[in-house]
């Protein structure tokens, strides 16, 4: 019998886990498949822990990771696969918001061997706030004109995957991690399933619109260095302005001899090309610091608990 893995990255979740156990148990019953449950408790700082110990005590096929600290979602996620053991194995949030009735049909896709992977996309962002929808749009154009690997707009961490598509993933062992990015990046074949935007059955959202902003930019770091090539670009073309400029003064002092006016003018000059080479420093320092932590090769997570065998 084919087992699947579930992997549930778990922060602050006390309050959802009961409700979203009590559905996935309703899901794994219907289906003829074993199954093992895997909690990443990602330092959480409420009794999320506790809950997911209670399930152990009373399901077998609970496993349960915890972190000596929070590490963040990217390395619950990557915790998740490397425990994992199942034929198959799917990341789901605790928040309901992945909906687990969707399981069966994601596993339909996988048997008929047409697809190693099946990924799980919202139509709409339906309760959001517009602002940040609007950002998010913004951001999947953004970073489909500029990296090679295609980002699916509204996709969802929630995916089912052969574990040859797994594997591959565990393949990439950078530190800064962008899994919608990985997922495209290892290839294989995916089928995509729409579904409306779902709230959550408890608890807050731990992303705040300045997270979401941070890791849209460890995206498109992460999958590009067209901001690098914009840089020596922007460089080119400034160039170019300045000694037009200098033509231009020159010019003016042969001329009508005034060598002084349009100072203000000149001065705004300086400060706008002056902001655009702090910009783009930034954007270096940025790829800087990456390769940087890349090369400490600290460890993604470290574990303090896991369930005893």
């Amino acid at each position: 019998m084919k087992k699947i893995s579930i992997i549930v990255p778990c922060y602050n979740e006390e309050e959802s886990l009961p409700l979203f156990y009590e559905e996935i148990t309703k899901v794994m019953k219907e289906m003829d498949y074993s199954f093992e449950l895997i909690f990443v408790d990602d330092g959480s700082k409420d009794k999320t822990l506790e809950v997911i110990k209670k399930l152990r005590e009373k399901d077998e096929q609970v496993r349960y990771v915890s972190f000596s600290r929070n590490f963040g979602k990217e390395s619950a996620m990557l915790a998740g696969l490397q425990y994992s053991k199942g034929d198959y194995v799917t990341l789901m949030d605790a928040d309901l918001q992945d909906p687990p009735s969707m399981l069966p049909e994601m596993v339909k896709y996988l048997e008929s061997e047409e697809y190693d992977s099946v990924g799980t996309r919202r139509v709409n962002r339906k309760g959001e706030p517009v602002i940040r929808s609007f950002f998010a749009r913004m951001f999947y154009k953004l970073i489909n004109h500029m990296s090679k690997v295609e980002m699916v707009d509204g996709a969802r961490d929630y995916r089912l995957m052969t574990r040859q598509m797994v594997n591959a993933i565990l393949e990439c062992k950078e530190y800064n991690r962008y899994s919608k990015g990985l997922w495209s990046f290892v290839g294989f074949k995916t089928k995509w399933l729409s579904y409306e935007n779902k709230k959550r059955v408890a608890g807050e959202t731990k992303w705040s619109f300045w997270k979401l902003f941070k890791y849209a930019i460890e995206g498109i770091v992460a999958f590009t260095t067209v901001p690098l090539t914009l840089a020596a670009y922007m460089g080119i073309f400034f160039c170019f302005v300045a000694f037009i400029f200098i033509v231009i003064i020159i010019a003016k002092t042969l001329i009508w001899g005034d060598p002084v006016g349009g100072w203000p003018s000149l001065a705004c000059i300086i400060i706008f090309v002056s902001g655009i080479q702090l910009f783009f420093l930034g954007i270096f320092g940025e790829y800087l610091a990456k390769t940087y932590l890349e090369t400490k090769n600290r460890p993604i997570y470290i574990v303090k608990e896991t369930e005893r065998r």
